[in-house]
């Protein structure tokens, strides 16, 4: 077999990660080829707009506005894509698989919802199919699940995997500023785009959720499979009696299976402030795994920006060159098998749970008795006068979501009750 003296990449598209990928393989080329036993050079960039003024200095013959003809270009060996959006990119991601070549990727949407498929078509084809960038940016996670744990049996998951609400939450928590207040300053700083439906209300973190929970139980999970709430219903006083309480509120995306059956779902929750995603601030991203082995562990870094991403997808893109050098058959995903999806009426956990109600004799405990008709008991309730009404702030102990909403059905019909405020799942403390 004739020695590969050099690998030639092809990338679909040139934003922030693409700019910072052609630099890193540039400033880094000496080790790059060190480890995969040849030169790694990017040789074609497609772009929408050729003429449009550059992070990085790419030649002219090197750019192209011909997504396609990158991908079916016999002097390109691995196709790295870094477009986003799902069109284009299926198709091109499926054209180079299917001839026979490497792709690395960093679409979430994308791998979230036709990975499955994907990840068949490049086992058929023989040929890698990497995404360590689709999920958490350049923290190490879809590695060490898929490989350094693929031995051990995953229980839970737990992440922050979207750094514009971390962010929001973190300001909200730190200045007492309102939601709009938050992510206003967030879009000011470029943590928020101008439209942060995405990121405030769970998608890009249900995107994650759905790949997490795919690669740690070895079953198909789409994003239509997540339960999904955003954090835009969050108010500065529940944070404030979160911080009461001794818990943070983040986004959390959760990934679990019990007896067997997975649930998966993105969603505010109140955190106790001795866990370790309690302490993950700002716009960082961290991922908290629970395995019967390992125990737990945690992975903690920056889950976006160009070099973070761009730091992935190239650890990606050398694993892709070495098997190519070494004429390995590509790395894969195993046999993904069909499980149970618990609903998340069944799901159980504690809850915060925030009312406002007449101040007077007999309240609390007609209150405490429609909580008890349903099952569900209280571990501890703050009260504080609002004029002539009361703001009661429960904790609950762990109880089924069916029953909860029961609870809180029952309550809206009480005379009593003035408001049924917000209800909070409380996560990663044990009952």
């Amino acid at each position: 077999m004739a020695v590969r003296e050099t690998v030639r990449v092809g990338v679909l598209g040139c934003g922030n990660v693409g700019a910072s990928l052609v630099r890193l393989v540039a400033e880094h080329g000496d080790v790059i080829a060190a480890r995969v036993g040849a030169r790694v050079e990017v040789t074609r960039v497609a772009v929408r707009d050729a003429g449009r003024t550059r992070t990085v200095a790419i030649p002219a013959g090197v750019l192209t506005e011909d997504a396609a003809a990158v991908v079916t270009d016999p002097d390109v060996d691995v196709v790295v894509e870094v477009m986003g959006g799902t069109d284009p990119a299926r198709q091109l991601i499926e054209t180079a698989l299917r001839a026979g070549k490497p792709v690395v990727t960093a679409n979430k949407e994308l791998i979230a919802r036709d990975g499955p498929e994907l990840f068949r078509i490049a086992a058929d084809a023989g040929v890698d199919l990497l995404f360590e960038a689709s999920v958490a940016g350049g923290i190490p996670l879809i590695r060490p699940l898929r490989e350094s744990l693929a031995g051990d049996r995953i229980r839970r998951v737990l992440g922050i995997v979207n750094g514009t609400t971390n962010y929001i939450l973190t300001r909200m928590a730190d200045e007492g500023a309102p939601f709009a207040d938050a992510l206003a300053e967030a879009q000011r700083l470029g943590y928020a785009e101008a439209d942060p439906t995405a990121d405030v209300e769970g998608f890009d973190a249900a995107a994650k959720a759905a790949i997490i929970a795919t690669i740690a139980f070895g079953a198909p999970v789409g994003p239509g499979d997540v339960h999904r709430e955003g954090i835009t219903g969050i108010t500065a006083d529940d944070i404030a009696s979160a911080a009461r309480l001794g818990y943070v509120v983040k986004l959390l995306a959760v990934a679990e299976e019990v007896d067997g059956a997975i649930t998966v779902r993105v969603h505010p929750a109140m955190v106790p402030v001795h866990h370790p995603l309690a302490a993950v601030r700002e716009a960082f991203n961290a991922v908290f795994i629970e395995a019967d082995a390992v125990g737990e562990l945690m992975l903690y870094g920056r889950g976006a920006g160009g070099d973070p991403t761009a730091s992935a997808v190239l650890g990606d893109l050398v694993d892709a060159a070495r098997n190519l050098v070494a004429g390995a058959r590509g790395a894969t995903i195993g046999e993904l098998t069909a499980a149970p999806f618990r609903p998340m009426a069944e799901v159980t956990t504690p809850y915060y749970v925030l009312l406002e109600a007449a101040d007077r004799p007999g309240v609390l405990a007609a209150i405490a008795e429609r909580f008890g008709r349903h099952g569900v008991s209280i571990a501890s309730m703050e009260q504080r006068g609002i004029g002539a009404d009361a703001r009661l702030v429960f904790i609950t102990h762990r109880a089924r979501e069916a029953d909860l909403m029961a609870t809180l059905d029952d309550l809206r019909g009480t005379d009593a009750v003035r408001r049924v405020g917000s209800v909070i799942r409380v996560v990663g403390e044990e009952e």
